[in-house]
């Protein structure tokens, strides 16, 4: 079998990350596993086990026949059978498919909020017809492509996290057993605003705890608007911005709680990244995450839009160590029992076959 895996950009993201580790995991498994990025490269290129399998097509237009050109190439070069398309990148995919008819083409769909948002749905439709198989990351996703998309074949298949050990770059601040941290990209859906409210309305900082924000900047209005709450309430040595880390394994390792604030997912791979570091999780109740954990059983699950909620959940973390640890331990048993990357592989190859 031989599979590309393409991506609008290897920026660090969910989907992005999981274009990556299937083009890493099924490396091991089939005879070629390669992965194209259309428009922007990013943090993650450094994570592409096989990098000679791996090009960017630098797509300046919705149909700039350079890049057409470009993986048409590398798909008649190394015999592609599979066009594994993540998220946005399923137009450019129609695309090449017209220039390649032979090849079978995948859609694998991350956007939880897929149903609340009509922003190019009608285009989506179309270019479902072209679809072989589709891919979704939870259930609600699986329903919603039946009902509304061309494309009778439509499985759910969960993420799963490949984190490598890396280059030890990122020192984070504060004290050794009192750090929380989030991983998300500075924007929306990621809800950092609640998770701040909440972090200072806790108190725990008191107690020099620290929070810690680990994600790309875009020096915006949502991220100027973090800044500011965090200097007004005079916080600048309890809450930090990173912006975007590519030592992630190393992060985690520095930490005690990992934080998930989203108002929406689809299926967090930063979740599963927490359960493989052993931290103790407080997340979302949106999306699969509410699938993910057992509340009071392996970690803690809130109301994204209560702060108050979310902020009675680090204060009794802080004051129960105990249970801190046993949920930690519990999530990451959980997860390697239920959402191993050898499990997910295979179940995608028997999708795929």
């Amino acid at each position: 079998m031989r599979i590309v895996q393409l991506i609008d950009s290897l920026e660090a993201g969910g989907a992005e990350r999981m274009a990556v580790n299937f083009a890493n995991a099924l490396s091991e498994k089939i005879a070629f596993s390669g992965i194209l990025a259309t428009r922007k490269e990013g943090v993650l290129k450094q994570e592409i086990k096989h990098i000679n399998t791996y090009t960017f097509l630098g797509r300046k237009n919705k149909f700039d026949i350079n890049a057409i050109f470009l993986a048409s190439k590398y798909i008649k070069t190394n015999k592609v059978e599979i066009v594994h398309a993540h998220s946005s990148s399923y137009f450019f995919g129609v695309l090449v498919k017209l220039f390649n008819p032979k090849i079978k083409l995948i859609w694998h769909d991350h956007y939880g909020n897929r149903a609340e948002d009509n922003k190019q749905k009608n285009v989506l439709k179309i270019c479902s017809f072209f679809f072989s198989k589709i891919l979704t990351v939870n259930d609600e996703l699986r329903v919603w492509s039946l009902k509304n998309l061309n494309c009778k074949y439509v499985f759910f298949i969960p993420n799963f996290s490949d984190l490598k050990k890396s280059e030890e770059k990122t020192i984070l601040k504060g004290e050794n057993k009192k750090r929380i941290v989030c991983l998300a990209n500075l924007k929306n859906p990621k809800n950092h605003l609640t998770l701040i409210n909440a972090f200072i309305a806790s108190g725990i900082y008191k107690e020099n705890w620290t929070l810690h924000l680990i994600g790309k900047d875009f020096n915006d209005a949502y991220s100027n608007n973090l800044k500011a709450i965090i200097k007004e309430n005079e916080l600048e040595n309890s809450i930090f911005i990173y912006n975007a880390c590519q030592d992630i394994q190393f992060i985690l390792s520095q930490s005690e709680i990992g934080v998930l604030s989203s108002t929406y997912e689809g299926f967090p791979v930063t979740l599963l990244e927490y359960a493989q570091a052993k931290l103790t999780v407080v997340s979302t109740n949106v999306g699969y995450c509410k699938f993910l954990i057992n509340h009071n059983s392996n970690g803690l699950l809130f109301d994204p839009l209560d702060s108050d909620n979310l902020s009675n959940h680090l204060l009794y973390l802080m004051n129960n160590p105990e249970i801190c640890a046993n949920f930690a331990t519990q999530f990451q048993k959980d997860i390697e029992l239920n959402y191993s990357k050898e499990a997910i592989i295979h179940k995608y190859l028997n999708l795929i076959n």
